[in-house]
């Protein structure tokens, strides 16, 4: 009962993450017609966004040691309102490195919001079960990840496909006059999650959530690091940083890419804008095994090494296959990575003691990933295929199942590897 409504709050929070983490996948194909930009200069879009994981996060760290998890929390919330609240001079004068700006500012809230919450509910409990209260935010973050698409999608990628269409037939007025009237779409919506920030950022100020001490750690802890000074000493967390900087690169690729990789297969755009919705409903699927299964029949460990060999399968089946096939597996996608982020955070953390804030705040910095393989990925597509891009997934899923089978226990003492 105690963890019980510190868990709601979180998981508010998580909703809060999910939803402005997916309308990405939507503002890409969105702002590649409003802003008429190539394949490489959209996905800057999740570039701004996730850059600002790696940019914010240690200096997240430093101000949590200031402030402690709830103040934090609610400094998060507060900067992404002046992001999302950004957007509206952008639409209005339809600035592409206004609406880049913005992204990178609700980027830099989640990063204190995420580099508070991720450990926070790690910590609210027994390590063996953590992955499975991640998993509980897992859900809270993918509805909101079904969601948002849906939502935004169909306000501001209305009747897309026939715009596209009619823009080469129009001279230059005509043309900038139905981009504006695209561009000012995302107002109305950017000012209700504004409002709706600053609303959350009060509530979880006026809240009852418990501060926790990372700090001290048990007395086992303790002692294993009672000669270290460094996050450097710890190997295990370092190879944690480097797979959840891969992981979160293919997740993004797989939720930001789908719709625009529909109409590559033939699917036109009014289809395929619900294509992101299909790639969250899976990683639902997967949170909600998660929930049932970890600790109860299967370890955290486990879980990581099956996910790692379903994302390879699943890449492989979308290389080799066309049309919705090969769409459907880079859904999938959604399946196999569900429970990797719930399964690394609880083994690079583990140990830690008063390297936790540290340790965490490098494991948000990995958040990066989803800025640089996007626009790897988006490269890729450009010089070859969107079809054939997906091949970079492979050593991505290879790593993580390395840190499955062997990273996680790296420089720990036998009894604190799981």
């Amino acid at each position: 009962m105690r963890i019980k409504k510190p868990i709601f709050i979180i998981g508010t929070l998580f909703f809060v993450f999910g939803f402005l983490t997916w309308i990405g996948s939507v503002l890409i194909p969105y702002l590649k017609i409003a802003c008429q930009l190539n394949s490489v200069a959209s996905y800057l879009v999740a570039f701004s966004f996730y850059i600002s994981y790696m940019v914010m996060a240690i200096p997240a760290a430093a101000l949590l040691q200031r402030t402690g998890y709830k103040k934090g929390m609610t400094l998060g919330l507060l900067l992404m309102a002046v992001g999302a609240a950004l957007f509206i001079p952008a639409a209005l004068s339809r600035s592409y490195i206004s609406f880049l700006t913005g992204l990178f500012i609700q980027g830099a809230g989640l990063a204190i919001l995420q580099t508070a919450s991720n450990p926070y509910i790690t910590i609210l409990g027994p390590m063996e079960s953590a992955a499975r209260r991640i998993s509980i935010m897992g859900i809270c973050n993918g509805t909101a990840g079904v969601i948002a698409p849906l939502i935004l999608g169909a306000i501001i990628l209305q009747d897309a496909d026939g715009i596209t269409a009619r823009l080469a037939g129009m001279t230059a007025n005509q043309k900038n006059d139905v981009l504006n009237m695209l561009a000012h779409r995302v107002v109305v919506p950017y000012l209700v999650i504004a409002v709706v920030l600053v609303v959350l950022a009060i509530l979880v100020h006026l809240s009852g959530l418990p501060e926790l001490d990372t700090d001290e750690g048990d007395e086992a802890v303790g002692i294993a690091n009672l000669n270290k000074t460094s996050i450097l000493q710890f190997p295990h967390l370092l190879l944690g940083v480097a797979t959840l900087f891969l992981y979160v690169g293919v997740e993004v690729i797989a939720g930001d890419s789908i719709i625009n990789y529909g109409p590559s297969q033939g699917i036109p755009l009014s289809t395929a804008k619900f294509f992101t919705s299909c790639t969250l409903g899976f990683m639902l699927l997967g949170y909600v095994i998660g929930i049932i299964i970890i600790p109860k029949y299967i370890s955290q460990v486990w879980v990581l090494k099956i996910s790692s060999l379903l994302g390879l399968i699943f890449s492989c089946f979308a290389l080799l296959t066309s049309g919705y096939i090969s769409v459907a597996f880079i859904a999938l996608l959604g399946l196999a990575n569900s429970l990797v982020w719930p399964s690394i955070w609880p083994l690079a953390i583990n140990g830690l003691g008063r390297f936790t804030k540290t340790g965490s705040s490098l494991l948000i910095a990995a958040v990066g990933g989803g800025a640089l393989l996007p626009l790897l990925y988006g490269w890729l597509a450009g010089h070859y295929s969107p079809q054939h891009a997906y091949a970079m997934l492979l050593p991505c899923y290879l790593c993580i199942f390395y840190y499955a089978m062997a990273g996680h226990k790296i420089g720990l003492p036998i009894k604190n590897s799981k």
